[in-house]
């Protein structure tokens, strides 16, 4: 074994571990619990099931949401952890040092190291989920900023000329700001344009199936695409990066990559390219492996 990563999400916690080619070997799947306090004892008990396989490798934990760099204090919209000092704590209990990293970067770095952007010089990550998010990567080094939120894309305020345009609703998202464009481009988001177009409340996987009959949902899903699309011109204008690798739930959908690169080009400046558009390769533990990989950099490999 090389090294571990522990995927913390709202639902469920995954603990995995990696070969020396970083090829998954084992996994260890348990529910995220509604208290900090079992929270804690749950996240100790997948690094024990670590340490009993495999004793001493570098263990990442990659979750949704920040660490500040000042307080050390986690800041999430759905983990019960946030304003808890959750590294301290889990070392503390744990008796080990743990790196952490953000689930969105976590991906990304996967992707650009080993998953379907290997080779590309400049990668952006963007998931799209229950949440909006990525981080980006020059020459396979995460770019994390000053204070560690490069990446946080979901928080970018939504493009007020097509919110107008398409009278969508203003609200407040989980990281207390309003009209964050994660709350209209997010799976909840979809779900959310929908209702203000039609009045139907539908999931995304039932938006996306009735698109071809329903013109209605047909309407939904090209309001979607171009949001999403504003989104990833506004990320090409400030990295302009060689790829953007679209993961998450949303990302499943097959005509998506197709649809967000016509609606790109047709919005991007006249005589330039747009960056390629790719469907993440990675599995279930695209996240893990980045948070293993990220902790094994962090103890000095690499």
């Amino acid at each position: 074994m090389i090294a571990a990563g522990i995927d913390l999400g709202g639902t469920k916690i995954e603990a995995h571990l990696f070969d020396v080619d970083w090829h998954f070997c084992d996994n260890l799947y348990l529910e995220t619990p509604k208290t900090y306090e079992l929270l804690i004892e749950r996240l100790c008990e997948a690094i024990d099931w670590i340490e009993e396989r495999s004793s001493g490798l570098p263990v990442g934990l990659g979750l949704a949401g920040l660490i500040s760099t000042d307080s050390g204090k986690a800041i999430t919209a759905n983990l019960p952890c946030s304003g808890e000092r959750l590294p301290a704590d889990i070392e503390k209990r744990a008796g080990r040092y743990i790196t952490y990293i953000n689930d969105g970067r976590a991906f990304t770095l996967s992707e650009a190291v080993f998953g379907v952007a290997k080779g590309y010089k400049s990668v952006v990550g963007l998931i799209l989920g229950t949440g909006t998010g990525g981080g980006s990567t020059y020459r396979g080094v995460m770019l994390n900023g000053a204070a560690g939120v490069a990446g946080e894309f979901g928080h970018i305020s939504a493009p007020a000329h097509l919110v107008k345009e398409y009278n969508l609703p203003i609200v407040r998202c989980g990281c207390g700001k309003m009209g964050c464009i994660e709350t209209i481009v997010s799976g909840p988001g979809m779900m959310r344009i929908a209702k203000a177009i039609t009045g139907q409340t539908l999931t995304p996987p039932e938006i996306y199936s009735l698109r071809l009959s329903d013109s209605g949902m047909a309407k939904v899903w090209d309001i979607w695409c171009t949001l999403v699309s504003e989104l990833c011109l506004t990320i090409d204008y400030a990295i302009n990066p060689d790829v953007i690798v679209v993961g998450g739930g949303l990302s499943n959908m097959r005509q998506l990559i197709s649809d967000l690169s016509c609606k790109m080009s047709e919005s991007q400046f006249n005589g330039f390219n747009i960056p390629k558009l790719l469907r993440a390769q990675g599995d279930g533990a695209s996240g893990a492996r980045g948070a293993a990989y990220a902790a094994w950099l962090d103890t000095g490999h690499g």
